[in-house]
């Protein structure tokens, strides 16, 4: 874990395809508890839109949120560095309404394409400078759109609340921040770290 100038972690040195293999043990990352399950499914239909949408999941892993957002009708594009993750994800997914490019999260290979939503999770805390990922996110998002961040600090790595709140505000969206440490059903434990999501809105 390296430091960045604001105190926020950085994870350049992981080998995410290295990691691919193991990443859907932790229970919050391959969601097969059922309960778990439920939680992050129940969270998704709080923030994502009710009607289907075009949803990006940018870190998308394996896919997991993926699956969850297409089991609720929403068109999901995915974009993830690790080529090894991304063939996980497509077999996740296999015969949905969903696409899985291997791209860079902080610039998504997406073209001039929109979207109703962009969906983060534990991928801010990683990059080197969050503020031109978030401003090139927002600028994907058609008029009335929405980006949803999960986020958290564990120990020395990740990005509090309050850093991510002040690098969203600037973009002029209605901004809300909702706690997620409580609620162990969504981590398959209990948490005494910070955890939280920041929904930023357009409309």
């Amino acid at each position: 874990m390296t430091e960045n100038g604001d105190g926020r972690g950085g994870a350049a040195d992981v080998d995410w395809d290295a990691e691919a293999g193991s990443f859907d043990e932790e229970p919050d990352h391959g969601l097969r508890d059922p309960e778990v399950r439920r939680a992050w499914a129940e969270r998704l239909r709080e923030w994502l839109p009710g009607r289907a949408s075009d949803a990006l999941d940018l870190g998308c892993g394996t896919g997991s949120l993926s699956l969850l957002a297409a089991e609720q009708g929403h068109r999901v594009t995915g974009v993830d560095l690790s080529p090894a993750m991304v063939e996980l994800a497509r077999a996740k997914l296999a015969g949905r309404d969903a696409v899985f490019l291997v791209g860079d999260a902080a610039a998504p290979p997406v073209g001039e394409q929109r979207f109703d939503v962009v969906l983060v999770r534990h991928v801010l805390w990683a990059l080197p400078d969050a503020g031109p990922a978030l401003r090139r996110w927002w600028g994907l998002l058609r008029p009335g759109g929405r980006l949803v961040l999960v986020e958290g600090v564990w120990g020395e790595a990740g990005i509090p609340a309050e850093v991510v709140t002040g690098l969203v505000e600037p973009l002029g969206g209605r901004v809300r921040v909702e706690r997620l440490s409580g609620d162990s059903l969504l981590w398959g434990k209990d948490v005494d770290d910070e955890r939280y999501v920041v929904v930023v809105r357009g409309d």
